[in-house]
């Protein structure tokens, strides 16, 4: 069975069983869902798209706009999520790279077969049946399709320059997604609470795939609100998020371990966790967040463990079926301990970029190993450490700085919020340390700092320059867009800055 057939029996075996659980006390069930996904599906298939033919989708969250995705999979079409925060210009780039034959979304558009509507409860622009002609009753058929046939392509953030598309099948998603709900012991009567994007890897495969296929319901939620989520948790057993749904919710006088205390759960990736938020969430609810590592390219990586020790600044260990290494340049695996790039390879690994056979080829090894371009070590016992991205690695007169060591020492200090490392062009170094940090309350000075690393970090890793903002840029997932901040604070050290 591909993917969506393994989907559609569990659906079919709990039929009655509820399957989303929605604001203002409405509930689908697993048919419910099935008849909107075989509804759409035929609308589909009356367009006269046709197997392997992209359908290019910027829509907000909702019940239908699920389904879309999961009838797109049925009929054998590539889904193709967008941020709906993506401008019109930013758009006609993903046309134009991806050739759709449909798009959706809340604006008709001249350049590529269009559809639009207001969904039937929810406010959400999904396809109008207005755009169709009447079409046979009874469900469509499922099409046949072998686990390399294209599922989705998922667009990188493009922090770097231009976003790439990234293939994976329909393979690569239930391989991902069996691994995770053998390590996160995914259970009959688990109940996710779900308050993710679904334009994004993090909400669209990893949360949403965990509960469709053990046939569990998701407390599905439009956008993360702090004070919704924690009406929700008495109801909940299990809750994906960001770090940033983590500090808001500590922020909550209400958060105690009364609250959570049917969570058996909590799951946080999309972006680097710290330490002082994993003790912090801990302290208030007894719950140590278990951190897991991913990426577009591969869906899930690592994950701390279920049962054992979750250690903060950590991400665990490879998921079964994974193998990773810690490699030089030349993809040569480095002694146990010594930083490195984490390379991996295995089925969840996707199969290259969209029309970018040359950056394929430099990122996936002829081995098959994927450069993730991640930074990171590993011990002894296998539990990976992440340092930071390669293209983030600061060369400050000759020595490698690797930001998230600097960032954890910076964390750790009373006056910060949360800190971001960057590198910046020095006329004597090369490269000189630059600390932004989010206050407490007064401004954080240089001073300050050079007093509270003195003898924590070795001189040449220290900030040379501190800049403080009232928040640090991060994109939709929470991801600290340091490109941003290089380009803001890129003449700190010149002439004429």
């Amino acid at each position: 069975m591909n993917f969506y057939q393994q989907l559609e029996q569990k659906f079919r075996d709990n039929a009655q069983g509820s399957a989303l659980l929605l604001p203002g006390d409405e509930t689908w069930d697993y048919a419910d869902l099935l008849s909107v996904i075989d509804d759409i599906a035929l609308k589909l298939l009356d367009m006269g798209l046709q197997r392997g033919q992209r359908v290019l989708v910027q829509v907000e969250k909702s019940p239908e706009n699920l389904a879309l995705y999961l009838a797109a999979l049925k009929v054998g079409l590539v889904y193709v999520p967008l941020n709906t925060a993506y401008t019109e210009k930013e758009l006609e780039y993903f046309i134009e790279d991806s050739q759709p034959a449909l798009y959706v979304g809340a604006h008709a558009r001249t350049d590529v077969p269009s559809a639009q509507l207001r969904s039937r409860s929810h406010g959400c622009p999904l396809i109008s049946t207005t755009l169709f002609s009447s079409v046979e009753t009874g469900p469509p058929p499922t099409e046949v399709l072998d686990s390399e046939q294209l599922a989705a392509i998922l667009y990188t953030s493009g922090t770097t320059g231009r976003s790439k598309g990234a293939m994976l099948s329909h393979g690569n998603l239930a391989a991902n997604a069996e691994a995770l709900c053998s390590a996160w012991g995914w259970r009959e009567d688990d109940v996710l609470l779900h308050a993710l994007p679904i334009f994004h890897v993090h909400g669209l495969f990893i949360a949403s795939h965990c509960a469709l296929l053990m046939g569990t319901p998701m407390v599905f939620l439009p956008r993360f609100d702090a004070a919704e989520v924690l009406q929700w948790l008495p109801k909940a057993t299990v809750m994906m998020g960001v770090p940033t749904f983590y500090t808001r919710l500590l922020a909550l006088s209400d958060l105690d371990a009364q609250r959570v205390q049917q969570i058996r759960l909590f799951i946080c990736g999309s972006a680097p966790l710290t330490e002082q938020t994993f003790l912090a969430w801990e302290a208030a609810t007894g719950h140590r967040i278990l951190e897991r590592y991913g990426m577009s390219e591969t869906i899930i990586n690592t994950t701390n463990p279920l049962e054992g020790d979750r250690q903060p600044g950590t991400v665990g260990f490879a998921l079964p079926g994974l193998e990773l290494r810690i490699a030089n340049d030349a993809g040569e695996a480095v002694p146990v301990g010594e930083i490195g790039t984490i390379e991996v390879r295995g089925p969840s690994v996707f199969s290259g970029y969209w029309r970018m056979p040359e950056k394929t080829r430099q990122e996936i090894r002829e081995d098959g190993f994927f450069i993730t371009g991640d930074l990171g070590r590993v011990d002894e016992g296998g539990r990976v450490s992440i340092v930071g991205r390669a293209k983030d690695l600061v060369i400050s007169g000759g020595f490698n700085v690797y930001p998230k060591e600097v960032e954890v020492a910076l964390d750790k200090m009373p006056e910060v919020s949360e800190a971001a490392v960057i590198g910046v062009a020095h006329p004597d170094f090369g490269e000189a340390v630059v600390a932004v940090v989010v206050p407490h309350e007064q401004e954080v000075t240089l001073e300050q700092v050079d007093r509270a690393l003195a003898d924590t970090l070795a001189r040449f890793k220290q900030p040379k320059a501190v800049f403080n903002l009232s928040e640090l840029p991060r994109n939709a997932m929470g991801k600290v867009q340091k490109n941003l901040l290089r380009d803001a604070y890129a003449n700190t050290f010149s002439d004429d800055a």
